[in-house]
């Protein structure tokens, strides 16, 4: 690996306008003349590849298509709601959804993983609907009951 002298290299971006970029190969032209328009989906596709955004295209694609890959039922009282470290949150409509789907969590997942998509899911993590929260508006006090703090 050789060493770089950043304020040489800053300076000479300064000076000349151009970034010069560590260990990426310079891109290659498609057609044989500089200038001839290109295909957009190349582009597209050279423009995912340069920024790693495959992961997060893969996942989005997961939510869009989530009812096609469960099935309607399912996605009737399911929502995905993230993918972090391989494990994909699932909000369920009630606890009995959640519990259900968490004893045939094996099949569902092999869905998952052979869906298309192309999301990398490795253990799916269920959660039934939140409770109500006591804690509303900017005037609410730390460790507090909230209203029932007035009960008798």
């Amino acid at each position: 690996m050789e060493k770089r002298d950043l304020a040489l290299d800053l300076f000479k971006t300064f000076k000349t306008g151009v970034i010069r970029k560590i260990n990426k190969p310079a891109p290659t032209q498609r057609s044989g003349q500089p200038g001839d328009p290109e295909l957009i989906r190349g582009v597209l596709d050279d423009l995912i590849a340069d920024r790693e955004w495959n992961s997060g295209l893969a996942e989005g694609n997961l939510f869009v298509t989530w009812q096609q890959i469960v099935g309607p039922e399912i996605a009737q009282h399911t929502t995905p709601i993230s993918i972090s470290d391989g494990v994909l949150t699932i909000q369920t409509s009630s606890t009995a959804w959640a519990t259900q789907l968490g004893l045939v969590a094996p099949e569902l997942l092999k869905t998952i993983q052979n869906n298309p998509s192309g999301a990398t899911v490795i253990k799916l993590a269920f959660f039934g609907p939140s409770g109500p929260t006591w804690k509303k508006g900017v005037r609410s006090i730390r460790n507090a009951r909230g209203p029932r703090d007035t009960y008798g």
